[in-house]
């Protein structure tokens, strides 16, 4: 072997161990991410990604640095309370939550370790920290609904579907705080002179059943209010509103372009970005209750043309021009 080969190999190999050692002294972070829909669900898998990719540009990546364990509760209560708890017991540095129930679910299982939610209306109001400027404990995070929602929902629909009389609002008792919405809708619908049904639903049962009583005469609409439940049954009520002829606003792009016909809401890969800024910092040291709750600042609509077409529905131009999206 020559005497220049012989020496880069052996300044190679006495690199190699202090590389090596480098980064086996790097502590390698846990972050428990627990969601509360359903694992298979595309959207919420793009949202994980987003919030992944968000956080490996910030230098924590995952296999070097941070190890992930995610779980995926669906909309099964008791699932995501023992998902919860697995997760806690891991001892994890931080967790990650998406989805109220979740949040709640996490809440109860510890009071120390740092928890960083997305999702959720009003953190104040649903119990879920004491203030929003400085949260206090070991919460924080980004909610996504504004009370203000539920009379632009209805105002869109109204807009799209001009022959609008009466409104079924439809949501689970059980998941959803249909009660953040209300007063909003209720405003809208007598600035519209629109009737209004509140249609609680359990079951594919009881949502074919509203459904059908709003396409019995012209002028019926659906507004769908957002919880674990009816992202669950998202495939049986777009069925059944084009079965029975009803226009129908959702709360999530994936409603449209699953064949729904329009959608007004939160853009959520933003904000699962925005939440992997908030666990950067924390795993720098700050405290999560002196991060204050963030609320959304990047809305999206989408309308599904073909679906307009087939309710005999013409999208007017004012919501063409204001789309973020339009599915043909």
């Amino acid at each position: 072997m020559k005497r220049r080969e012989f020496i880069t190999l052996l300044s190679g190999a006495a690199a190699w161990p202090l590389a090596a050692r480098a980064q086996q002294g790097e502590r390698v972070r846990r972050i428990g991410v627990l969601m509360g829909y359903d694992e298979n669900e595309p959207v919420a898998k793009t949202w994980v990604s987003a919030f992944t990719q968000a956080l490996a540009e910030l230098g924590w990546t995952e296999g070097r640095n941070v190890r992930m364990d995610r779980r995926w509760g669906g909309a099964d209560d008791d699932r995501i309370q023992a998902l919860a708890q697995e997760l806690v017991g891991l001892q994890p540095d931080i967790v990650v939550t998406g989805g109220t129930p979740a949040i709640v679910a996490l809440q109860r299982e510890t009071r120390t370790i740092p928890i960083v939610f997305e999702g959720g209306p009003d953190p104040v109001t649903t119990g879920i920290v004491e203030r929003l400027n400085q949260p206090g404990g070991n919460i924080t995070g980004f909610a996504t609904l504004e009370a203000s929602l539920g009379g632009k929902w209805l105002e869109l629909l109204s807009e799209i579907a001009p022959g609008l009389k009466r409104v079924a609002v439809m949501f689970n008792p059980d998941t959803a705080l249909v009660s953040t919405f209300m007063p909003s809708l209720e405003t809208a619908a007598r600035s519209l002179k629109i009737a209004q049904i509140i249609a609680p639903v359990h079951g594919d049962g009881e949502i074919e059943t509203a459904i059908m009583a709003l396409g019995r005469e012209p002028g019926g609409g659906l507004v769908v209010i957002p919880d674990i439940f009816v992202t669950a049954h998202r495939v049986p009520i777009i069925s059944a509103a084009a079965r029975n002829n009803v226009p129908a606003v959702y709360y999530r792009s994936d409603y449209p372009r699953d064949g729904g016909l329009l959608s007004y809401g939160v853009d959520n890969v933003d904000l699962w970005r925005r939440t992997a800024s908030y666990v950067d910092r924390i795993l720098r040291g700050e405290k999560p209750g002196d991060l204050p709750v963030q609320f959304p600042t990047k809305f999206e609509m989408v309308v599904n043309r073909k679906t307009a077409n087939a309710l005999g529905l013409a999208i007017p131009l004012s919501i063409l021009l204001r789309a973020d999206e339009v599915i043909e």
